[in-house]
């Protein structure tokens, strides 16, 4: 479980996010959905430890993230943030390589090689796995940035807009992964996620976020309503009932 306590982050005066009470159950995709700015990322990145609380407190399986050793926490927690700056002449293999880092300190063993292949494979890269960061698209460097994460093998995963400069049809594999990742291999994933109709129709749960505030928590079908939806965004927006589950219309 990832439990959140009256955690705050303080930007100014009039800026601010939290107090935020949550508790995020294992073994399920829960996406963080509402407007720019509503604090979606920053509680991501604290629940991550790559923004310092101001307030508050944070345990991921147990571990209290403000003060666990990073060696420890990388075992049971990885993110992937939005803004990714690694090194463009690293090949697809070279980074997912990256996210055997807490297990092999660099030194990578069998067991590591095995786990670069799977992940490979998982993603679909096996035709791109030696072709060079900067040699492939938008879409194609974010499916070798998530595989590199999930290649880390924690419990628990945190990933920043995944879907970002992915086109439809990839959009689809990616999240059709991201399931499979949950439901096979028993992975609690948190996103923030701007498509409401991929949020209704993948997740176990939906955090919807406003002004530094979280106002809803619960399954899809409890939040994906026209009245919660239109407040949350301040817009009119409708949902419909389809032969493959919720649909949001604007």
């Amino acid at each position: 479980m990832i439990k959140l306590t009256t955690v705050s982050k303080y930007y100014s005066q009039s800026s601010s996010v939290g107090p935020l009470t949550l508790d995020i159950p294992k073994a399920g995709l829960t996406s963080l959905i509402g407007p720019n700015g509503a604090g979606k990322s920053t509680m991501l990145l604290m629940i991550g430890r790559l923004l310092k609380l101001d307030a508050g407190t944070i345990h991921v399986a147990g571990m209290n993230v403000a003060d666990t050793r990073s060696g420890d926490l990388a075992r049971v927690l990885a993110i992937l943030r939005q803004d990714n700056h690694f090194i463009t002449r690293l090949t697809v293999r070279q980074l997912v390589a990256f996210g055997r880092f807490p297990y092999s300190g660099g030194r990578l063993t069998v067991v590591d090689y095995q786990a670069i292949a799977r992940y490979i494979e998982f993603f679909n890269l096996e035709s791109i796995a030696d072709c060079y960061l900067d040699e492939l698209s938008g879409g194609q460097r974010q499916r070798a940035y998530v595989a590199m994460i999930l290649c880390q093998e924690t419990d628990y995963i945190l990933l920043d807009e995944p879907l970002n400069n992915l086109d439809i049809a990839h959009s689809v594999q990616m999240m059709d992964h991201l399931r499979q990742a949950v439901d096979s291999l028993g992975r609690t994933i948190v996103m923030v996620l701007h498509d409401l109709n991929f949020a209704a129709r993948y997740s176990d749960y939906i955090c919807a976020m406003q002004a530094g505030q979280i106002q809803h928590f619960g399954p899809p079908a409890s939040i994906f309503r026209p009245e919660i939806l239109s407040e949350l965004y301040g817009t009119p927006v409708e949902v419909y009932e389809s032969p493959r589950g919720l649909v949001v219309a604007v």
